[in-house]
């Protein structure tokens, strides 16, 4: 029997990818448009595994679920695992892989968009002179070039960012938590404290993962440290910023702009078509009613190459495990 492979959260692009790269494989793959969580986990109980994405909610309730239908891999093909209990899954003997590395380049080139978008008033242009006004009157923006960009986390996306910006002649501030120095030192970038990177910074993009130390990073105490007019660039999770405190911000002028590709709550809304509802979510449309304010749906790692890279490496890490070999993307649970 062909292994079973129950894939939630899907659109006809992902249908395309994984039903190709799956030529190679023979996996039994049934999909599903609902995002995994308790109020359909029962969906998942003829499966050897699960392959969800950044919307489902894998808490320790669903875990169980899955564990009594014998569904013993967990595959995320995207690479934040926030939404799933991994000390549940552990317990329960559940393996979970991720995809860590599908494009770098996405990510880092559509966060270049939206800055470039934002300064230069772009989406605003464009709406304007589709109803025949010309003026340049609020268009003014700034050369990038000279500016101060602080980005938080240099990991692989970060620093293909950092090295986008520095094409531009930007001046770079960089902070992690656990800092590539022999990369920086390479590369003439300079660590400093998150307190130096908010007074300096005239641009402020977030690439670290969602962890407990870095929720909500963005919020009332580290805006009132920033330089007035930053602009703030969000392409990773959207528990980084606490948007009550970003909208505060935006209202008193200290934030000029806001890029944000990702919500604190998108669940309800993002990769779905709610056009003709009544938007129930006053903080997002709040959020929306701003001139100064990109929000898009979760995208920036959506292009052909990001899309191929993640259904390959998914349906590997899936051979791997049915085979019974090492799982080079296994997410391990660490106390």
């Amino acid at each position: 029997m062909a292994y079973r492979v129950a894939v939630f959260d899907t659109k006809p692009y992902d249908k395309e990818i994984f039903n190709k790269v799956n030529e190679n494989y023979g996996f039994d793959l049934t999909f599903y448009k609902e995002h995994l969580d308790i109020n359909n986990v029962l969906l998942a109980s003829n499966s050897d595994a699960v392959c969800i994405f950044v919307n489902a909610v894998v808490d320790s309730n669903v875990v169980d679920k899955l564990h009594s239908y014998g569904v013993k891999l967990i595959a995320l093909r995207c690479a934040g695992f926030n939404n799933v209990d991994i000390a549940a899954a552990t317990k329960k003997g559940i393996k979970v892989v991720r995809v860590p590395d599908y494009s770098p380049h996405a990510i880092a080139e559509y966060t270049l968009a939206l800055m470039l978008c934002l300064n230069r008033k772009v989406h605003r242009a464009f709406l304007r002179t589709r109803d025949g006004n010309f003026s340049l009157i609020g268009f003014e923006g700034f050369d990038m070039f000279g500016k101060t960009v602080g980005v938080i986390g240099t990991g692989k996306i970060g620093k293909v960012v950092i090295g986008l910006l520095k094409g531009l002649g930007m001046n770079i501030l960089a902070y992690d938590l656990y800092p590539d120095t022999v990369w920086a030192e390479a590369n003439n970038i300079r660590y400093v404290s998150l307190d130096e990177l908010y007074a300096n910074s005239n641009v402020i993009t977030l690439h670290c993962p969602l962890t407990k130390e870095t929720e909500y990073l963005i919020c009332e105490e580290s805006i009132s440290k920033m330089k007035d007019g930053v602009m703030i660039i969000n392409t990773g999770r959207g528990k980084l910023i606490h948007t009550k405190h970003l909208i505060e911000g935006l209202l008193s002028g200290r934030v000029g702009y806001a890029g944000l590709d990702v919500y604190e709550e998108e669940g309800a809304y993002f990769y779905e078509d709610h056009s003709d509802k009544v938007m129930t979510d006053d903080v997002l449309a709040r959020l929306l009613s701003f001139n100064n304010v990109i929000v898009t749906s979760h995208q920036a790692f959506f292009t052909k190459e990001a899309m191929s890279n993640i259904a390959h490496t998914t349906m590997e890490s899936i051979r791997a495990f049915s085979e019974g070999e090492d799982l080079k993307n296994e997410v391990v649970y660490k106390a």
